[in-house]
């Protein structure tokens, strides 16, 4: 079942998976930046007997409207997740809908039932632990920032495919998904200053150490060393988080191990009663 309306006064599309009934548990899917909230199917389909899931598309991402850079896009993306919410709710995040997810929490803990973070890109946590890490990670992706900044879109989404994206070679993908991503690439480096530099807070703030919510996070034991030092930097501040590494895996690994993600989420939801 799929939906568009406005959601933090945005269109938004969305899709509905699992358990119908009324009453059922509620769950709200957030996905990462450059896919939409069909990449959630597999994961869903995991726990299809467990939840009712709703998956939305990020502003600029499959079916909702264009960013129009009138809010910043992680705050868009928070207004937007928490009009789906009229309960305590089990989120679950990938990548960039990790920090959309973590940040809600933060905001809004009456509102969350569970934490599950995959992957989730809050730079600004593994800085803060790594001096030096911020001037690092600058370096390697000054050069997409410049394609960005001179208009070269397809140089931009090859450069951060090669270091974020599935494995696959840009000269593999899809004439449909190289022009996807070149059409997205700039969403990239829009949502910046949010999760690298931490310009709402969420981290200076407090707030993440005041966090009470029980935590979940997931890694693919062959994601990009942030992902980890990210992790790592989250489970230090986070009472009684709880993380879990994926053998095998990238950071694509929502979709691409999303069996194996479903049964670590599977017993952390359980235990939540």
């Amino acid at each position: 079942m799929t939906s568009t309306e406005l959601r933090g006064g945005f269109p938004t599309f969305a899709r509905h998976f699992g358990v119908s009934e009324p009453g059922a548990r509620q769950a709200l899917m957030i996905h990462c930046s450059m896919a939409h909230s069909g990449a959630m199917a597999g994961l869903a389909a995991g726990l299809a007997d467990m939840l009712s899931m709703t998956a939305f598309d990020l502003p600029g991402h499959g079916h909702s409207g264009d960013w129009d850079g009138s809010a910043p896009l992680q705050r868009q993306t928070v207004d937007m997740a928490l009009d789906f919410l009229e309960g305590p709710t089990d989120l679950i995040g990938h990548s960039f809908g990790g920090t959309v997810a973590l940040r809600l929490a933060c905001e809004r803990p009456d509102l969350v039932r569970s934490l599950t973070l995959i992957e989730p890109v809050f730079f600004a946590a593994a800085y803060a632990d790594h001096p030096g890490l911020l001037d690092q990670h600058g370096a390697e992706m000054g050069a997409l920032a410049e394609a960005i900044e001179a208009g070269d879109r397809e140089t931009a989404a090859r450069l951060f495919l090669r270091e974020w994206g599935n494995g696959m070679r840009w000269a593999d993908l899809s004439e449909q998904m190289r022009q996807k991503a070149m059409e997205q690439i700039h969403l990239i480096t829009a949502a910046h200053d949010e999760i690298g530099l931490d310009s709402a807070g969420v981290l200076s703030s407090g707030a993440v150490e005041r966090l009470k919510v029980p935590t979940l996070l997931i890694a693919g034991a062959n994601s990009p060393h942030y992902v980890e030092k990210i992790n790592t930097a989250l489970a230090r501040r986070i009472d009684g988080a709880i993380s879990e590494v994926i053998d095998g895996a990238g950071h694509m690994v929502a979709i691409s191990h999303a069996p194996q993600v479903a049964a670590v989420i599977r017993p952390f939801l359980a235990a939540q009663g």
